[in-house]
């Protein structure tokens, strides 16, 4: 198995970002896009055309592929079974980076993904066999995420809810900028020094599967149409085999953050129950007000900023002193499931749901997303209460 040097373009009569490699006396070509560009659009469509592969293959996974093909899969959407299995972080952070995408490729006139709608569509217009070959999306998150510890979850989620405020001036050169294989190096290394784990999961884990898919993909010419921030690992690893399925596991959480979270209301309720037999019982009812007051005052805010429901405001204080003292529950999810009750939503807002996403004002004002705000903000919320409230109550026993 040999491969030509990483990054060499292909023949002159192709779009620059095309490049050659040569795998067990295959021909792949790929095509390094940037996922928001209409000039990737046209470098697909002449790649394909120009070379005529026997494959195509695509860095999308089967739940992507579904929905570039079903536009309207959101109304399928199941908001209190997302609240039930505590994935509405998980599904926020999916909109978050899809709304940076989305408003970058409407100002631009195209939308998100268009470079594989028009590598599946040349695919089937000649025939050629489609292959996807990224990792499940869900996969990679969960990966990312289990990797993380809270600061650098928080972090992680700053950093997407700043990217909603970002990307209106940006211009068509600026994008195609990116795929300058020299500004990519300079991204890649600044995500790996910022966070590490997260460079690991989302790029080179991928980039090891989709060079493993690749080697495996059939046809004597291939066509492969990825993000051209993943050119330099795919060719760096044409010779290396990958074991698919250890990528496809999803490991088992650390047991540590289980056993603080246990310890955590444990020592809270110690405290009160040693202060209240034994202590200062005037004193112990004050940590008491404070522990109540905290967590309840700043679960109640995070849902006042996701301009919640009252009533779900008032759950989120009623409920955040008493799920902190449970690892089992969280104030998010009673919370949640109060304004999915109140504001159900609607049809229209799992229709008009990919437009929200394209403004701040958008993820307020769609009945869906704001439920996730509410989960997520009210969450926040209480964990940084159950810390402030918590040291404060220890420093005052002890």
């Amino acid at each position: 198995m040999t491969s030509e040097a990483a990054g060499q373009p292909a023949p002159p009569d192709l779009p620059a970002s095309v490049h050659r490699l040569e795998l067990d006396e295959r021909e792949v070509f790929l095509v390094g896009t940037a996922h928001v560009s209409p000039q990737s659009v046209r470098d697909t469509k002449e790649a394909i055309e120009t070379l005529e592969p026997d494959t195509v293959c695509v860095e999308l996974c089967e739940a992507r592929y579904q929905n570039l093909e079903n536009q309207d899969s959101w109304r399928k959407l199941d908001i209190f079974q997302v609240l039930r299995e505590g994935k509405a972080a998980l599904l926020l952070s999916s909109f978050l980076m899809h709304s940076f995408q989305r408003r970058i490729a409407q100002r631009f006139g195209i939308e998100p993904g268009a470079e594989m709608r028009e590598a599946i569509a040349r695919a089937r217009a000649r025939g050629a066999r489609l292959e996807l070959i990224d990792r499940d999306i869900q996969i990679s998150l969960k990966r990312t995420w289990s990797s993380l510890g809270f600061w650098q979850r928080t972090k992680v989620m700053t950093q997407l809810v700043g990217s909603a405020f970002v990307g209106d001036d940006l211009k068509e050169e600026d994008i195609e900028k990116l795929k300058d294989t020299g500004n990519l190096t300079d991204l890649m290394s600044a995500l790996a020094e910022a966070l590490p784990s997260v460079k690991d999961t989302l790029i080179d884990e991928r980039d090891a599967y989709m060079a493993e898919k690749l080697r495996q993909s059939a046809g004597p010419r291939t066509v492969a149409v990825v993000g051209a921030g993943h050119l330099p690992g795919i060719t760096g690893l044409a010779d290396s085999k990958c074991d698919l399925e250890k990528l496809e596991t999803v490991p088992d959480p650390p047991v540590w953050p289980r056993v603080v979270a246990w310890l955590v209301p444990i020592l809270i309720i110690g405290l009160f129950a040693y202060g209240l037999v034994w202590g200062d019982r005037e004193r112990t009812v004050e940590s008491v007000y404070i522990w109540v007051g905290l967590n309840g005052g700043l679960a109640a805010l995070g849902a006042a900023i996701a301009i919640a429901h009252p009533l779900t405001i008032l759950s989120a204080f009623a409920a955040a002193p008493l799920t902190s003292l449970n690892p089992l529950m969280a104030a998010g999810w009673v919370a949640g499931l109060v304004q999915a009750l109140l504001r159900k939503p609607l049809v229209a807002d799992l229709e008009n749901l990919a437009d929200s996403l394209s403004s701040v004002r958008g993820f307020w004002s769609n009945r869906l997303t704001r439920i996730l705000l509410v989960v997520v903000l009210c969450n926040l919320g209480s964990v940084l209460a159950t810390f402030i409230a918590g040291s404060w109550i220890v420093a005052r026993t002890i």
